[in-house]
């Protein structure tokens, strides 16, 4: 059977609308898309905060959190790390699902505007995001978050970036994480693993852009370390509960689907969900499709239930308007949906 022929019938409509790409000759082009704007949610306050970056750049962190709170009350916080294959992206063009997270796990999300490579290349990215963690820890009274239940994620590149920064807080003893959430995440630089071989529509993240990808962000520092390439991690031991999800047309199936046992196998909470008929954040580019709403609140409820919030299972609400965007201003924020730090005492 062809690739298009066991896609998902509504998600069919992406193939066709999505942009084909060339890594690295169209990174420029594409990088000159934005995101469409987006309805808001009226129960969701966004604000842009602005730390000090591993660089000792001004580096945007957007907040989002619950208009409605409690005078006094610590929320759970979720540090939200967006897709791009390490190229590309910005918080920006992943604000709805922020606000869903918000919504439904009554927690305040933080979204970091990390470097991207070539220009940046690993460890920087990383790094940002491990200067946003222990911003949201050591200011977590401030910032009016429980330091007990924080929890990270990101999709695609923000997955690779949220089980790198869990391996890397674990080694250099803090901050703590209690959840983490790496969903399709780009693990593994040698593509070695048989879904990285099947064949791909030109119009989703394929093989070809994922070695030109990973060639841009490792640089010449990140090679053979499991901090840039988390599936070369040999000690899982210690980490968070996670929760991942991949589809089966996705390039990621396979890495995703071994990184999951290897963090079963090292006695790590783990959930998986391996979604027929999906391709790379097929979600996000076909919103409104069923299966798009049920990827959707699957992840979402179980973030809800990791902070500790009940009665999550519904959907609805603001969030569920996920306007639909172009794809191609959501390739340029999550190219990857299209698709050494620390001590290296877990590299092969």
């Amino acid at each position: 059977m062809s690739f298009r022929s066991r896609v998902d019938a509504e998600l069919r409509e992406g193939l066709d609308i999505l942009p084909v790409l060339k890594l690295p000759d169209d990174l420029d082009e594409v990088r000159k898309f934005s995101p469409l704007p987006r309805e808001k949610a009226s129960d969701v306050r966004e604000t842009d905060l602005y730390i000090q970056g591993a660089g000792g750049q001004n580096m945007l962190l957007k907040r989002f959190e619950p208009v409605e709170q409690t005078p006094g009350e610590l929320l759970p916080a979720v540090l939200w790390i967006h897709g791009g294959g390490y190229i590309l992206g910005h918080p920006e063009a992943e604000g709805a699902l922020c606000e869903q997270f918000v919504q439904k796990a009554g927690c305040i999300v933080f979204a970091p505007d990390y470097r991207l490579a070539p220009e940046h290349p690993y460890p920087a990215p990383l790094e940002d995001c491990y200067a946003a963690l222990s911003h949201m820890a050591n200011e977590a009274e401030s910032l009016g978050i429980d330091a007990s239940r924080i929890a990270i994620g990101g999709g695609s590149a923000g997955g690779g970036l949220a089980a790198a920064l869990a391996l890397l807080a674990r080694d250099r003893g803090g901050p703590s994480i209690c959840f983490q959430m790496p969903l399709y995440p780009m693990l593994d630089d040698r593509n070695e693993a048989p879904s990285t071989y099947e064949e791909m529509d030109p119009a989703v993240w394929n093989r070809e852009n994922n070695q030109a990808a990973w060639r841009m962000y490792l640089g010449e520092h990140g090679e053979g370390s499991p901090y840039a390439a988390p599936g070369r991690a040999v000690d899982l031991k210690g980490l968070p509960p996670a929760y991942l999800c991949v589809g089966q047309m996705d390039l990621f199936r396979d890495e995703t689907i071994s990184y999951a046992a290897r963090l079963a196998q090292a006695d790590v909470d783990v959930e998986l969900h391996v979604h027929p008929g999906c391709y790379h954040a097929s979600e996000l580019f076909i919103p409104d499709a069923a299966i798009s709403r049920r990827v959707r609140l699957e992840y979402v409820a179980a973030m809800a239930r990791a902070l500790g919030k009940s009665g999550t299972t519904g959907g609805g609400d603001a969030q569920e308007r996920h306007t639909s965007t172009s794809a191609s201003a959501a390739m340029s924020q999550t190219i990857s949906a299209s698709t050494s730090a620390g001590t290296d005492n877990n590299q092969n």
